[in-house]
């Protein structure tokens, strides 16, 4: 079996494993947050979405990376970097934090919500709620520090996608960093 059959086997298989659970509330990211222990570079290994052609076709993944630094208090850098069917794009967007939530945003570029649902700062469960002209769309990201993940930290993510219910939209990405890397520091 290859690579990306075991992956897709794998994937499969925890979200089977997840049918029988009872539905749990949606994670909420903590107010307590080091963001200076979660800024730096991550790779970005799966990926959830509700919006269709998100990625590109199966033959062009690879994976995604981000860069996270705080600018200053109350204020993120965030760099993404993804394979499209372009070829590699990177984004930078500048994030303010919300007075109310515990979550950053920049409505202008149409990033409702930048959430860091979980994390132990070697892997991050990341949820984007991106919305423009009254539409929007939920994204989990599962960033790591390594481009490898522990079967743990990959639970977690897809436990994950099962509460907010993009667990069949999970997308594993393949182990080709040449994207990745173009936005390393």
């Amino acid at each position: 079996m290859g690579p990306g059959r075991l992956t897709c086997v794998l994937v499969l298989a925890l979200v089977l494993a997840l049918g029988s659970r009872p539905q749990e509330q949606p994670p909420r990211e903590s107010h307590n947050l080091n963001w200076n222990k979660f800024s730096g570079f991550w790779y970005i290994l799966a990926v959830a979405s509700e919006s269709r052609g998100f990625l590109p076709g199966r033959g062009r993944r690879k994976l995604g990376a981000s860069v996270v630094k705080v600018l200053k208090a109350g204020q993120l850098k965030v760099v993404l970097a993804f394979s499209r069917s372009q070829g590699c794009q990177s984004h930078t967007l500048i994030l303010r934090k919300d007075r109310k939530k515990a979550m950053f945003r920049n409505t202008l570029k149409g990033v409702e919500g930048f959430h860091v649902l979980s994390t132990d700062y070697s892997y991050g469960v990341v949820y984007v709620r991106l919305g423009r002209a009254g539409r929007t769309s939920k994204t989990l990201l599962f960033f790591s520090r390594e481009n490898t993940s522990s079967f743990p930290s990959m639970r977690k993510f897809v436990d994950v996608c099962e509460i907010l219910e993009v667990a069949n939209a999970v997308t594993v990405l393949p182990k080709d960093a040449s994207c990745a890397h173009t936005i390393l520091p």
